[in-house]
């Protein structure tokens, strides 16, 4: 098997791959749906509703994501996912008969929006985590690219086909067909093999594990900078589903079928981030911030795109360099942190990934409306570049090392560290960050060669 399929040799990975490829393909359906649907049937293109609407539907994850990651450390991470989708289907029906009764309102939206963030916030730790008990830690990153790749593989289906099916019959539908296919996951996860997973350590049930977790990831520098970058994209540069609604709409004059080909379009550079990603053995932290500079560049020259195609077609390396970005902060996260700290710590991951959301949509939504969807393109460039840099000159100057390359002997390329006067105050995890910094530039860390300043 090609190893870039290599978690799918695993019977569970597969069962979970499978059902997973097909309730993504729902929940791409119905981003699209529900988008169309405030635009243009309950509002007359109004962005900032948009943005609202994204901003319910993620404003939970700030607040329940730290108590989720506990949760995910403690229980049967299977039985508590088979519980979250269960809710996530059933809200989809829901919605989708309030909207094929043709009594849906703006209001009830916004209630659907946060009620489905509320359960995300749950959903999204233990999910990340689970994905570690379906196959062996040297497959981890493989596993989590493939994750990646199935979600934007589905991405390449659902919005163009959540299009055409709203242009033929309206939104309504896309939220029963997605509220259906949540019934996969659920048969895949009551059909795994529980011998065959690989169970984390559980969490013991005791006082301060939130702080436990906050202080964890504050005495790991590699983390908090993956942290930082991912943060910042998010909040203003990764609101495509309001950009391409805007765009598609208000710039170039399209319908539903051409906004959901926009979303199609993105997800084949995702796609192939994705599979890039999970050839991947040992993500890097050099490659979060390399890529989160490649987004800001792409995305400036999509904002400035002058057609509606040649919009679409940059929109392929704008999702090349979004998931390559995303998959690497998730894989090095979670294969340098250890096994009963994961919940705590993806869930603060995804705190900051997502949590970001309902701040940055509504600002978004509000430039689009007042300055032009063009601007909220740019405001996520010209931010990604900026913590890009930022990223870049704060790990050379706190990481503190210096390479010498030598063209004569090996290794060709040394590592070299120097300990700064306030060492003593450094996190007790600086080894990840120094081991991660000579694996970012490729070379193994030149032992006996730290020199004093």
């Amino acid at each position: 098997m090609s190893p870039t399929f290599a978690s799918l040799r695993y019977y569970n990975y597969r069962l979970w791959f499978s059902a997973a490829l097909v309730a993504n393909v729902g929940t791409w359906m119905q981003r699209v749906a529900q988008d169309w649907l405030v635009l243009t049937v309950l509002t007359d293109n109004s962005g900032t509703a948009v943005g609202i609407v994204t901003a319910l539907q993620f404003l939970p994850v700030l607040a329940l994501s730290a108590w989720a990651g506990v949760l995910a450390d403690r229980v049967d991470r299977r039985k508590l996912l088979i519980i979250t989708q269960t809710a996530l289907g059933v809200l989809a029906l829901a919605l989708g008969a309030l909207v094929l009764s043709g009594h849906a309102e703006l209001w009830h939206v916004y209630v659907f929006a946060a009620l489905l963030g509320c359960v995300t916030a749950i959903d999204n730790p233990v999910r990340q985590t689970f994905v570690a008990e379906m196959v062996p830690k040297e497959k981890l990153s493989n596993a989590v690219g493939l994750n990646s790749a199935g979600f934007n593989a589905a991405r390449l289906v659902g919005p163009g086909a959540a299009g055409l099916l709203i242009a033929a019959f309206g939104p309504g539908w896309m939220f029963i067909i997605n509220g259906l296919t949540f019934a996969a996951v659920i048969v895949a996860m009551t059909r795994m093999r529980v011998s065959e997973l690989n169970r984390l350590p559980v969490a013991p049930r005791a006082k301060g594990q939130i702080r436990e977790g906050v202080r964890y990831v504050r005495n790991r520098s590699d983390i908090v900078v993956i942290m930082c970058v991912v943060c910042v994209v998010s909040t203003f540069g990764l609101n495509f589903q309001l950009t391409s609604a805007v765009m598609a709409t208000a710039e170039f004059g399209k319908g539903a079928g051409e906004y959901g080909i926009l979303g199609s379009i993105l997800a084949i550079g995702s796609l192939a981030g994705a599979l890039l990603a999970a050839r991947r053995e040992r993500p890097r932290v050099r490659l979060v911030i390399g890529s989160a500079f490649a987004f800001g560049v792409s995305t400036g020259l999509m904002a400035i795109m002058p057609t509606y195609w040649t919009y679409a077609l940059m929109s392929i390396p704008v999702g090349f360099s979004s998931l390559t970005m995303l998959t690497a902060a998730n894989s090095t996260i979670q294969m340098s942190t250890e096994p009963q700290m994961r919940g705590r710590v993806m869930a603060l991951y995804m705190m900051v990934f997502l949590g970001a959301t309902p701040i940055g949509s509504p600002v978004v939504g509000w430039i689009a409306e007042t300055y032009g969807a063009r601007w909220a393109i740019g405001i996520g460039s010209i931010t990604a570049l900026l913590v890009a840099a930022g990223a870049a000159l704060w790990t050379k100057k706190n990481w503190d090392y210096t390479v010498t390359y030598q063209v004569f002997h090996r290794p060709h390329v040394e590592v070299t560290y120097a300990p700064s006067a306030d060492a003593v105050h450094r996190p007790a995890d600086e080894a990840h960050a120094r081991r991660d910094v000579a694996d970012d530039l490729g070379v193994q860390e030149a032992k006996d060669r730290t020199t004093a300043t």
